[in-house]
């Protein structure tokens, strides 16, 4: 068990690139994470990362053991995985992530009901519009909604989602309703703008004659909750883009107008993301399968087509 642990911390270590990120990772202390490097490396015989004050880089002999360390753990995580979908009572936890406007309207919610229908099964959620790297944050899985990039993710596509951009009617009325992207410059519209480390939807993408192009927007406030920017554009403050599931029932209330509707924005994809080794975990599949049906049974009793909204936006 203690070399099991050892090759455990070892890949952490490798993937994180830090004594203190791995054991943050592996729930213990960086003093015990350098212990098992270092009882592993004397198993082995050779040093498996070159250490300094700044720096912790793999030797060649500490790349070519993690490809083999890779495998051992995955070999055990299929034997695991055998023993565990065999049984009556799948368990264990399950670490996830997902973006803040998902995580409220649909899995948190949704989490009692598994919890109830799998008892051994814990969860651990947690939400932000940040972006996440998967491997890094040590996660089961997570929910993107976004446009997604080239990674060696697993990624299980679950729906298409049209944005549109919107303001209150005091905005509209203060300032007026810009008709297409190029209005929304000119008039120097306030913007109101997701952004946090790592954010790069620093620019809005928008649909015009030519095709998607991206446009410098500004505004006064800029926040990295997607909830706020709602709220701050209830209140009048400038204009959001938003999944059309996230504002819903404000638009059918009014309390929000579409705008710019000869250039709505580009629709973003929900999917959910996981690494390949984790998808051979019974309970992870388990959890991924019904959050997927729940969420596109939500999303499709939800009646999210309005006027001012194109074809292109819904995706018909």
């Amino acid at each position: 068990m203690a070399y099991f642990r050892n090759l455990q911390m070892f890949v952490r270590v490798y993937e994180l690139n830090g004594m203190s990120a791995a054991a943050r990772d592996q729930r213990t202390s960086p003093a015990v994470a350098s212990s098992r490097i270092s009882d592993l490396e004397k198993h082995l015989g050779v040093r498996l990362f070159n250490r300094t004050t700044r720096a912790l880089q793999p030797t060649e002999n500490g790349k070519v053991f993690y490809e083999g360390a890779v495998k051992v753990l995955d070999a055990i995580a299929d034997a695991e995985a055998a023993i565990a979908s065999s049984g009556d009572e799948p368990k264990g936890t399950i670490f996830l992530a997902a973006p803040l406007g998902i995580g409220r309207r649909f899995i948190a919610p949704a989490v009692p009901e598994f919890k109830e229908q799998y008892p051994m099964i814990d969860v651990r959620l947690r939400l932000s519009d940040r972006s996440i790297n998967v491997t890094a944050e040590g996660l089961d899985l997570a929910f993107h909604l976004g446009i997604l990039e080239d990674s060696n993710l697993k990624v299980r596509g679950i729906t298409e989602c049209p944005r549109i951009l919107c303001a209150s009617p005091e905005y509209i009325k203060r300032r007026g309703n810009p008709k297409t992207a190029a209005a929304l410059i000119a008039e120097k519209h306030d913007c109101l703008k997701l952004r946090y480390p790592g954010s790069k939807e620093f620019r809005w993408t928008l649909l015009t004659p030519a095709g998607p192009e991206k446009f410098d927007v500004s505004g006064p406030f800029e926040s990295d909750d997607g909830d706020v920017l709602t709220q701050w554009a209830l209140q009048g403050h400038g204009i959001i883009m938003k999944p059309v599931f996230e504002i819903a029932d404000y638009l059918r209330a009014g309390a929000l107008v579409t705008v710019a509707t000869a250039t709505p924005p580009v629709s973003v994809q929900l999917a959910c993301l996981s690494s390949h080794r984790r998808l051979k975990d019974p309970k992870i599949k388990l959890f991924t399968d019904f959050m997927v049906a729940r969420i596109k049974a939500e999303l499709e009793a939800a009646s999210l087509s309005f006027p001012g909204m194109s074809n292109t936006q819904t995706g018909k």
